[in-house]
């Protein structure tokens, strides 16, 4: 079992207690420790980012951005190494854990770019002899909570931006995984980032939720997860003037019209419904079908299910991984018996598989549930696993009108051949996220990122966009006149 310090000072530090880290592919034995810290260290930790946050700021654009280069170029270095931590930690195949390598390194790169750049304007003023400007300015120190279904990326998505504007931050990883944030952490202090300016809380949440939260010198909080605990951070940060950003849950929907090409969104579906074992926000779970080509397309989406190979992430052939843990899988078993119960029918997968080789695991096989209502708790609520339900619909108005019969709105998809078709629902799609003829999930760093009512805040991820929320904006007004 492998032994790993945590970032807090710039020193990686050992503690007390620790945290055992499980692979969900044979859950008997620990592949990983990391330090359970305790309330104390969290103080520490920002007492360390005031420090780091003191130097970062006033730290030359041009220098972060050689900082951000540099942890670029050691993540792709380490490449092998951090991916066969995600697999390890998560469960998600090789293929995946090393394009999330890859796409991590791609968000440093990218916001190396705009940390040379000035964010900012010059305004016209109508006093005389004046001339007047606004700028953007870092906000202090940021609390960034990431989750464990991309244990890698979101952390990079978020510590870019947040960096790349002068802010210090305080990273808490997800308990399940926590590997994979320190493998980021080495990469950026490796590559020169100064002392406090990023620390690692690594921990249960039970015994450091509350200092980690409490804290006054916090300025900003991002956090990615559950809508259960965003709205509780939500209303924790109610009365404090503390901004934050939330990316929360999905129900996304993938529409088949009667002209689309039916294969075309057939392959979509394996990536966006079961990639990742459908541990994706972004995951279509709910899929729309013009009622005349329902049958066949129905035909086609069990066919292709039926190819996966379900697996440990570690093997070549695997398509399919497991759930990051046993409770993740007992919930996604329980949301399908509730399914069932309720009316639909499973019309493939629908169980953990009993073979030997997945005795150990944490497995669902792929599954697609039919004869499914818009009443139904698997219709409406997020599953977060490998499951998707198709049903008929009739016509493009009926569609869109099903799309946006949700609490959430964050990613939805369209497979068709008619242009205006494919405008309309661009337009219609009350949802962050639309994609036309491509799948629901594989937005890259430059796009915009994030969704519309319960699935998150109003400040968006990725792209230029970021730089709002981790930034705070002056207007500076100088007098040349006698």
């Amino acid at each position: 079992m492998r032994t790993m310090e945590t970032l807090l000072g710039g020193q990686w530090v050992a503690a007390d207690e620790w945290l055992q880290v499980h692979d969900p592919a044979d859950t008997r034995t620990p592949v990983a420790r990391v330090p359970a810290l305790s309330a104390g260290e969290v103080a520490r930790a920002y007492d360390e980012a005031e420090k780091g946050f003191a130097v970062w700021r006033r730290t030359s654009p041009f220098d972060r951005a050689r900082v951000f280069h540099e942890t670029a170029r050691l993540l792709r270095e380490r490449a092998a190494t951090i991916a066969e931590a995600v697999v390890a930690e998560n469960g998600k195949t090789l293929k995946e854990a090393s394009g999330e390598v890859q796409k991590s390194a791609d968000f440093f790169e990218y916001y190396a770019g705009l940390a040379r750049n000035g964010y900012g304007t010059l305004i016209h003023d109508a006093r005389p002899d004046t001339r007047t400007s606004f700028h953007h300015e870092p906000v202090g120190i940021v609390l960034a909570i990431t989750p464990w279904n991309d244990p890698l990326l979101t952390p990079a998505r978020k510590l870019a931006p947040a960096l790349a504007t002068g802010n210090a931050v305080v990273l808490k990883p997800a308990s399940e995984t926590p590997m994979s944030g320190l493998h980021l952490a080495r990469a950026l202090h490796d590559a020169g980032l100064p002392a406090g300016v990023l620390g690692v809380v690594t921990g249960r949440g039970g015994k450091i939720s509350a200092p980690l939260i409490d804290d006054p010198r916090i300025a900003a909080v991002t956090f990615t997860g559950s809508n259960s605990v965003g709205e509780g951070l939500r209303r924790s940060l109610a009365d404090r003037n503390v901004r934050f950003q939330g990316e929360l849950g999905g129900k996304n929907a993938t529409v088949v019209l009667a002209d689309a090409d039916l294969g075309a969104a057939v392959n979509a579906l394996m990536v966006a419904g079961f990639g990742q074992a459908g541990q994706r926000c972004t995951a279509t779970s709910r899929v729309l079908v013009e009622r005349s080509v329902y049958k066949e397309f129905t035909g086609l989406l069990l066919d292709a299910v039926a190819a996966l190979e379900l697996g440990p992430g570690a093997s070549d052939s695997t398509a399919v991984g497991p759930l990051v843990s046993t409770g993740r899988r007992d919930s996604v078993l329980k949301d399908i018996g509730r399914a069932v119960k309720e009316g639909a029918t499973v019309l493939t997968g629908g169980t953990a598989p009993q073979d030997a080789k997945y005795a150990n695991g944490c497995y669902v096989s792929p599954t697609v549930l039919g004869d499914v209502t818009r009443e139904m708790a698997v219709w409406r609520e997020e599953v977060f696993g490998p499951v998707v339900v198709v049903r008929p619909v009739d016509g493009f108005d009926e569609a869109v009108a099903e799309v946006n019969d949700s609490d959430f709105g964050l990613a939805a998809a369209l497979f068709t051949r008619d242009l205006r078709a494919a405008h309309r629902f661009a337009d219609e799609a009350d949802c962050g996220q639309v994609a036309v003829n491509t799948a629901t999930t594989g937005w890259d760093v430059h796009h915009p990122f994030g969704g519309f009512r319960d699935s998150g805040s109003a400040f968006k991820e990725q792209g230029t966009e970021a730089l709002r929320f981790y930034t705070r904006v002056k207007t500076v007004a100088f007098n040349f006149g006698s």
